[in-house]
């Protein structure tokens, strides 16, 4: 189902080609180039990714590379968006099924719950981490646009499961005194920890599990059952 919803939701490439021949050479050429360096950048951070590595890799030459990008930070700028985009897009694919399912916010968000779970038990391997995360822990070998960029995708996020809760609580008031902007963040508090946790001990199941208990807090925390 994750490589489904990554399908249909990732975003297309915007390119301006001189012939559409070219075009779709370069636009293939410029996502095997950012795959590469979204693939290097999870696993062993962006910093210790050469323009060099990624040439060799890729197959062209450095002048090919600054043809589609101006430096890392650009590329670094371009993945992010690229992965902010492709993350909300599932997100967005995700609310909507959990939504048809249910008129009732509180249940509508635990069957989010419940998708995403799945969708995370579903994935093959460990899951390969968060584009995102690695550029904070990171942060001081990007310009001052890859930042900020971080910081809107972690508040987007912020945003966008706290105005469900704001939704809910009209209806369910929280049986517990609770900050619901802290309980937004609990989402990619759990989903990043959840990551970082499964690679430690080498189980899938981790980030699947921990959703579930997010489901299981969130329905006492405004159903009590």
């Amino acid at each position: 189902m994750v490589k489904q919803l990554i399908a249909k939701t990732t975003p297309e490439v915007q390119f301006a080609p001189e012939t559409a021949k070219e075009g779709s050479k370069g636009a293939r050429t410029r996502e095997r180039i950012m795959d590469l360096a979204e693939d290097a950048a999870i696993h062993k951070g962006f910093a210790a990714t050469s323009i060099e590595e990624l040439v060799e890799a890729a197959g062209i030459t450095k002048s090919g590379f600054f043809y589609h990008f101006r430096d890392k930070n650009d590329l670094a700028r371009q993945l992010l968006t690229r992965y902010v985009a492709r993350d909300n897009a599932i997100f967005d694919e995700l609310t909507e099924r959990a939504r048809a399912l249910s008129d009732d916010p509180l249940q509508s968000f635990l069957i989010f719950l419940k998708l995403f779970a799945e969708m995370m038990d579903d994935l093959p391997s460990l899951h390969p981490g968060c584009l995102v995360a690695s550029t904070t822990f990171q942060e001081r070998a990007f310009d001052s646009e890859v930042a900020r960029l971080t910081r809107e995708a972690v508040l987007g996020w912020r945003e966008r499961f706290h105005d469900w809760l704001l939704e809910i609580a009209e209806i369910h008031p929280p049986r517990l005194p609770a900050d619901l902007e802290a309980v937004a963040d609990m989402f990619n508090v759990i989903a990043d920890g959840a990551i970082i946790t499964s690679r430690a001990v080498g189980d899938k199941s981790v980030i699947g599990r921990q959703a579930r208990l997010l489901h299981d807090f969130v329905k006492l925390l405004f159903d009590g059952r």
